[in-house]
């Protein structure tokens, strides 16, 4: 595939991502919790990938049943309480703070490759490590008593855990299945889990009819929100998420990995002009100085040594 058709889709695919932070913070302040935002997200999504994988490779929905065990550690993880923990974030921070938090990830993710799985890990994981706790304390502004809501850094920092675990547990899973059918199976996963903890009879249906008005640019204009909850579903979860696997597919997971590094940034200047979030000039300092950090992180891993073909005498 064309390097050029992975670009786009990994560069679309942080767009939408960073627009739905902004979507998702506006579908919360209507009233709508986080909790029922999520199982709508999981279940919304696993619907349509559930679908997509029938209709192009049925097949490989198949799954043994110590796989699904490991399918759903990482759906309730990797997903469901991925997604919790950043809209709690979002509700209680900048959307673009909450992102710094969460894209986190990659940093945990090398120290514990480097330090639980025993892999060797480039020397830059170091800088990686102080240039994001280094930019973390500018972004917080803890000379001045941290002026963040702490609630909120907290649920940054648990997205920033699970998002790490999706990472682990995907890598693990894909060695087995193609990225789709893995989607499928995480998201649902996620959804039944949400369901069992809040039954679908127990819906507030009536939130979802609520007239919402749209911030930023169109104040003036209403929208129900259950349009904003299926732009959080389609256009914020299952179009992103196929854009992604297009990327992997051409550019491999480090450069995709990279060019994501985008979405807190995009998400930032989205939330500034829909939401009126500001951040300070010393703000934006710390926020480059983290994704300086989970740039170095995110290369810092070697790739596995490549076996030694030894020819027939």
């Amino acid at each position: 595939m064309n390097p050029f058709t992975g670009i786009v889709a990994a560069s679309v695919a942080a767009f939408l991502f960073a627009l739905n932070g902004s979507v998702s913070k506006t579908v919360l302040e209507s009233g709508l919790s986080s909790l029922r935002l999520v199982e709508l997200r999981s279940a919304g999504a696993a619907v349509c990938l559930v679908l997509a994988v029938l209709l192009t490779r049925p097949r490989s929905l198949r799954a043994t049943p110590r796989e699904l065990a490991f399918l759903g550690v990482a759906g309730v993880v990797g997903i469901g309480l991925v997604q919790w923990f950043y809209f709690v974030a979002i509700g209680r921070l900048p959307v673009g703070i909450a992102l710094l938090l969460e894209y986190l990830a990659p940093v945990i993710v090398v120290v514990w490759v480097r330090f639980v799985r025993r892999e060797d890990v480039r020397a830059r994981v170091w800088g990686a490590l102080v240039l994001s706790v280094l930019g973390l304390i500018v972004v917080a502004e803890a000379w001045r008593g941290l002026q963040l809501d702490g609630l909120g850094v907290l649920a940054g920092l648990g997205a920033a855990v699970s998002l790490a675990a999706y990472y682990l547990t995907s890598e693990r899973g894909l060695g087995r299945r193609d990225p789709l059918s893995l989607a499928a199976w995480t998201f649902t996963a996620a959804a039944v889990f949400w369901s069992v903890l809040q039954p679908w009879w127990t819906f507030p249906w009536g939130d979802l009819t609520r007239a919402v008005a749209l911030p930023g640019p169109l104040p003036d204009v209403d929208v129900s929100a259950w349009l904003l909850v299926l732009w959080v579903i389609v256009l914020g979860t299952v179009v992103p998420y196929g854009l992604i696997l297009v990327a992997l597919r051409s550019l491999g997971s480090a450069r995709t990995g990279l060019l994501g590094m985008a979405e807190p940034v995009l998400a930032a200047v989205v939330a500034y002009v829909v939401l009126a979030e500001a951040l300070s000039p010393v703000q934006l300092l710390g926020g480059f100085v983290v994704l300086t950090g989970i740039v170095l992180a995110e290369t810092a891993r070697k790739p596995p040594p490549v076996p030694e073909v030894v020819q027939p005498a």
